[in-house]
């Protein structure tokens, strides 16, 4: 690891400030610091921001919640509110990783590192959620541009992510034994207006499957999947799965999820 200089911010205002020439921000750093031990990263400056307050902490609306970007991932799966509005969103936070992640990884720095199988992008996908930053509101269908990338600028820091509270909803993951991270998860939410499908794990990025959404806007049922064929065009080829078994997978996961809703 390369040497960096340590800072701490009280505000987002004086965050955004410190964050010049080759800074990030640090909330939970459970990919960060394993990026930067293994030199897949450099940063001049770490800009402590897990002393905002502003930034963490969960507010709930009838037609909405609201989560501080330091919120952790345990917080998020223990919250009554959570579970009581989004009870899928609350499951799959009890599903990130091990113990010791989910008690110091944070929301915000999930969605802002766009893992390609983490779990959070798919929920704010389904969910039509608004990204809340010190300078603008991003929505969600925007916010994830490709593979650990984001719309976000430089500078730009993640304060609250807004989820719609569904009607219906349900996560389902297929993971990797050791890392629990998705192979393929299928999040599936049944809207005020729309049914929204979103797919991570199995592409470069997450993505929302057209062709689900579309079938299950006629009926939403399990059955409805059978006869939808899934592209294996572009999905992810490693040592887990190939492009075709993510296909497949995908159809499991989307059935296995609504029948859960």
């Amino acid at each position: 690891m390369k040497s960096f200089n340590f800072k701490s911010a009280t505000n987002s205002k004086d965050a955004a400030k410190l964050a010049t020439g080759r800074a990030t921000y640090l909330a939970g750093g459970m990919t960060l610091l394993p990026a930067m031990k293994l030199r897949l990263a450099a940063y001049s400056d770490l800009i402590n921001i897990k002393k905002i307050k502003g930034l963490s902490g969960i507010k709930v609306s009838s037609k909405s919640i609201r989560i501080g970007s330091t919120t952790t991932h345990a917080e998020v799966a223990a919250s009554k509110e959570v579970g009581k509005s989004i009870p899928s969103l609350s499951m799959l936070a009890e599903g990130i990783g091990d113990p010791q992640v989910r008690n110091r990884g944070t929301i915000g720095g999930s969605i802002a590192n766009n893992d390609p199988a983490a779990d959070y992008p798919s929920a704010c996908l389904a969910l039509n959620a608004t990204i809340h930053t010190n300078k603008r509101k991003i929505l969600s269908d925007k916010f994830f541009t490709g593979m650990f990338e984001t719309e976000l600028k430089k500078g730009e820091l993640i304060e609250t992510i807004e989820f719609e509270v569904p009607e219906k909803s349900a996560y389902a993951k297929f993971p990797n034994p050791a890392s629990r991270y998705a192979l393929v998860g299928v999040y599936v939410a049944k809207l005020k207006k729309e049914v929204r499908v979103a797919v991570t794990g199995a592409g470069s990025s997450v993505f929302r499957s057209k062709e689900l959404e579309s079938v299950l806007s006629k009926n939403f049922s399990a059955s409805a999947i059978e006869n939808v064929n899934i592209t294996s065009k572009g999905l992810n080829s490693d040592i887990h799965a190939s492009p075709e078994y993510r296909a497949h997978i995908i159809k499991v996961m989307a059935r296995k999820a609504v029948s859960s809703c």
